[in-house]
């Protein structure tokens, strides 16, 4: 036995697609971003971070190297060559001021690589008290570092301390995903065509509609599927065509030898033995008609457009005709796409049945435009629940069961449910609301 999945799997299970296409689709991109955000990680971490301290610290040792000139000739002709020689060959804006206080601390912002960076790297350069703003001003960070006459007031550009086209990096690799998803997208969704038109095509065969505009294309596999289709679908074809030839070689010997016997029945004279033989012969017709029914079935009928209010109204007349009294109720789409005959006689038998053991039959129609359910309500004795589904083998007649056709084959329900399947549904058996059996015939229309 096998074991139960873990919750985890179910959870998993039922949290992705169930489409080829969404699923195919997601393994290109599922690494796809798992690899976009191991690069993304490995710069921040690796790149970004390392560069944004180098500069930082290159920042630092031109503060400190200013520091240490003042220090060492602390008036105000050397202040000015300090000041010109960080503006000439450090681009930094240097202003010396005679307050000896510092700013108050500002808050630290959630987020700044450049502020920690920076104040880590003053810190151990300077030695001295220092105050730094990065977010004052947008293009600028400004350092302030206390001195022994007074402060020096540092202005330095934001690309400076850190590394400032990591944008360029993060939009680039943002593009190029996107493009190669949307190349993804268009590759797979031509690959899903071909086995999309190949389900159609199975699925209209099983219906018994043609699908001549099914071709073989695509991916190596999925034309091998294709052509294994088209062989099957012939092969079949031949088969139904050979079987359909067959049948129609023997009814006709059969009905030929059932016609001389009424012809020599018809010459000898009246009599009870005469009027026995003639039932018989009578029955044996019956009997030849409906297996051959069974055996050759409908699919030989194109599917068209078909009046439902319509039909279930010439049902209801043949079953007032029987004697019962009928009632059609129709709801959605008065036209489905059926093949007529057929499935005039796969509900007609329904209601065949009902006449025979109910004398209140309801039928009902319901389209919603994707499936077509009939339903079948008598007042009749009804099957038990353990019967309903023997009850459509062929050539089954239960004893005590209403299909057993009074005299009939045991087909009824077989031939009815085997139309409904060729038409892609199906026949179940159901307790009534009117205290007999309900048959519901389900097909796609």
């Amino acid at each position: 036995m096998s074991e139960p999945a873990a919750p985890t799997e179910h959870w998993l299970r039922r949290l992705l697609p169930k489409g080829l296409y969404t699923r195919s689709l997601l393994i290109i991109v599922a690494p796809m971003v798992l690899l976009q955000g191991v690069l993304v990680f490995v710069f921040m971490e690796r790149h970004y971070e390392v560069v944004t301290q180098r500069l930082s610290s290159a920042v630092s040792a031109d503060v400190a190297a200013l520091v240490a000139l003042h220090a060492a000739n602390p008036t105000p002709e050397n202040d000015a060559v300090i000041a010109r020689i960080a503006r000439e060959q450090l681009s930094l804006q240097v202003e010396f001021l005679p307050d000896r206080a510092l700013p108050p601390p500002r808050p630290r912002p959630f987020f700044s690589i450049i502020d920690e960076e920076l104040s880590n790297e003053l810190a151990d350069d300077l030695k001295r008290p220092f105050w730094i703003d990065t977010v004052g001003r947008s293009n600028y960070v400004e350092i302030r570092v206390a001195l022994d006459d007074g402060v020096m007031k540092v202005l330095a550009r934001r690309s400076q301390t850190y590394a400032s086209n990591s944008h360029i990096f993060l939009v680039w690799m943002v593009g190029a995903s996107l493009v190669l998803i949307g190349v993804a997208i268009l590759f797979l969704r031509n690959q899903i065509k071909p086995i999309l038109a190949l389900a159609e095509a199975a699925e209209s065969f099983g219906k018994g509609r043609a699908s001549p505009d099914f071709k073989v294309r695509g991916a190596r596999e999925v034309r091998e599927a294709g052509r294994a289709f088209l062989d099957m679908r012939d092969r079949i074809e031949r088969q139904i065509e050979q079987r359909t030839t067959m049948l129609a070689g023997v009814s006709h010997d059969l009905r030929t030898m059932l016609t001389r016997f009424r012809l020599q029945l018809a010459l000898l004279d009246e009599g009870p033995e005469v009027e026995d033989l003639a039932r018989d012969v009578d029955e044996m017709s019956r009997m030849l008609e409906a297996y051959l029914a069974f055996v050759r079935g409908d699919a030989g009928e194109a599917p068209a457009p078909t009046d439902v209010p319509a039909l279930l109204d010439d049902l209801r007349r043949a079953g007032e005709t029987a004697g019962a009294s009928v009632t059609v109720e129709s709801h959605g789409e008065p036209i489905a796409v059926l093949r007529p005959d057929a499935f005039r006689r796969c509900v007609g038998n329904l209601v065949s049945n009902a006449t025979r053991f109910a004398r209140r039959i309801a039928i009902q129609a319901i389209h919603d435009g994707r499936m077509l359910e009939i339903r079948v309500d008598d007042d009749g004795p009804g099957i038990p629940p353990e019967q309903r589904e023997e009850v459509f083998r062929p050539f089954l007649r239960l004893d005590q069961a209403r299909n057993q056709d009074h005299g009939g084959t045991g087909l009824g329900l077989a031939i009815t449910r085997d139309i409904a399947r060729s038409h892609g549904g199906d026949v179940t058996l159901e307790s009534s609301p009117l205290g007999g059996l309900r048959a519901v015939v389900r097909v796609p229309a």
